[in-house]
């Protein structure tokens, strides 16, 4: 029987803010869900493991989860002219 992926995907997406309220960037919250993954799908194939977690990070990034650790802070460079 096939697993379905995307069950596990939502469910660890709809859950993440419980287990990675100290995840501070993208780097952490990615080692978190590997965690997470191994202790509570551990039947699941390095292969499935892999996918899960990508698919969680997808998941994520698209909700802007993370912040703005891609596109830095749209408002330092306008704060700082303002204080010169």
């Amino acid at each position: 029987m096939p697993i379905d992926l995307r069950a596990i995907i939502d469910d660890i997406a709809n859950h993440a803010d419980e287990f990675l309220a100290d995840a501070g960037d993208r780097k952490q919250g990615r080692a978190g869900i590997e965690e997470f993954v191994t202790l509570e799908h551990g039947d699941l194939s390095p292969v499935d493991r892999k996918r899960v977690v990508d698919g969680v990070m997808a998941v994520l990034e698209e909700e802007d989860f993370f912040g703005t650790e891609f596109v830095g802070d749209a408002f330092s460079s306008d704060e700082r002219e303002g204080e010169a």
